[in-house]
């Protein structure tokens, strides 16, 4: 029998995965809340830091393999992994990606979140909106006894039938004791593919949907991956469980 290339967690564990990941949910409220017109990037990751020190946890995100702030703060055509800056700010009818993780009792929970800063045009929402849906019929095929397949394939074939495309450079992945574990989860693929979905598997899952081609660039800084064309990009993420009978968003509200 090959080799399982993942941990299937303890219900002990998915107990301490849910509570970091409820530090999650609440940090995300906030930082939705406080979202405004001229606002920098950098209170953003303030509010970050400073509630989740005050809950009992740790900022996943800060020094991990170097990365300077606590959250993930990515605007209009960044996709992902943009760093926080007292000299960005936020205008009114931006897309703003904000992508927080925290650490708990020796476990993570991460999660993002796209919103509108003030007005947004008639495109870009629909483009959040898309993203969104898109999760959804994600954590829906996560269903104990489908593949990781399953989920890419109702990714791709829902946004793609909407008219955006699917980012390849980037997917979500398992998360435990360690920010970053196997497998890794694509928001593309086909169904019946891929490792069997099995109760006690915590994955992060988080399409990343752009208006325009798929292709990324790395921006100077090592960190910031934005679209090659310049089209907007969308990003959710929530932590997830599979469970024998579904599965359950930790990242979420009570179950």
């Amino acid at each position: 029998m090959a080799k399982q290339r993942f941990d299937l967690k303890s219900p002990e564990e998915i107990a301490r995965i849910r509570d970091a990941c409820q530090i999650v949910r609440q940090v995300l409220g906030e930082l939705r809340e406080a979202v405004r017109p001229g606002l920098a990037t950098s209170d953003l990751d303030r509010i970050a830091v400073e509630r989740t020190r005050a809950l009992g946890a740790a900022p996943a995100f800060l020094g991990y393999r170097g990365y300077p702030a606590a959250a993930c703060i990515s605007i209009n055509d960044e996709i992902v992994h943009g760093i926080p800056s007292p000299d960005r700010r936020l205008n009114e009818g931006d897309i703003v990606g904000i992508d927080f993780g925290a650490l708990l009792n020796g476990f993570y929970g991460d999660a993002a979140i796209s919103l509108g800063v003030g007005a947004v045009s008639p495109k870009a929402q629909r483009l959040m909106d898309v993203t969104h849906e898109a999760l959804s019929r994600a954590i829906l095929a996560a269903q104990p006894g489908r593949r990781l397949g399953d989920i890419g394939a109702a990714v791709q074939g829902y946004v793609e039938a909407e008219g955006f495309s699917v980012v390849r450079d980037f997917v979500g992945h398992g998360i435990g004791r360690h920010l970053h574990e196997p497998p890794h989860v694509p928001n593309y693929g086909s169904r019946g593919t891929g490792d069997l979905l099995l109760p006690g598997m915590v994955l992060a899952i988080e399409p990343m949907v752009n208006a325009g081609s798929p292709e990324t660039t790395l921006l100077g800084d090592g960190w910031t991956a934005v679209t090659a064309d310049g089209a907007l990009s969308a990003h959710f993420e929530h932590t997830v469980v599979i469970t024998a009978s579904g599965p359950e968003i930790l990242t979420g509200g009570p179950p």
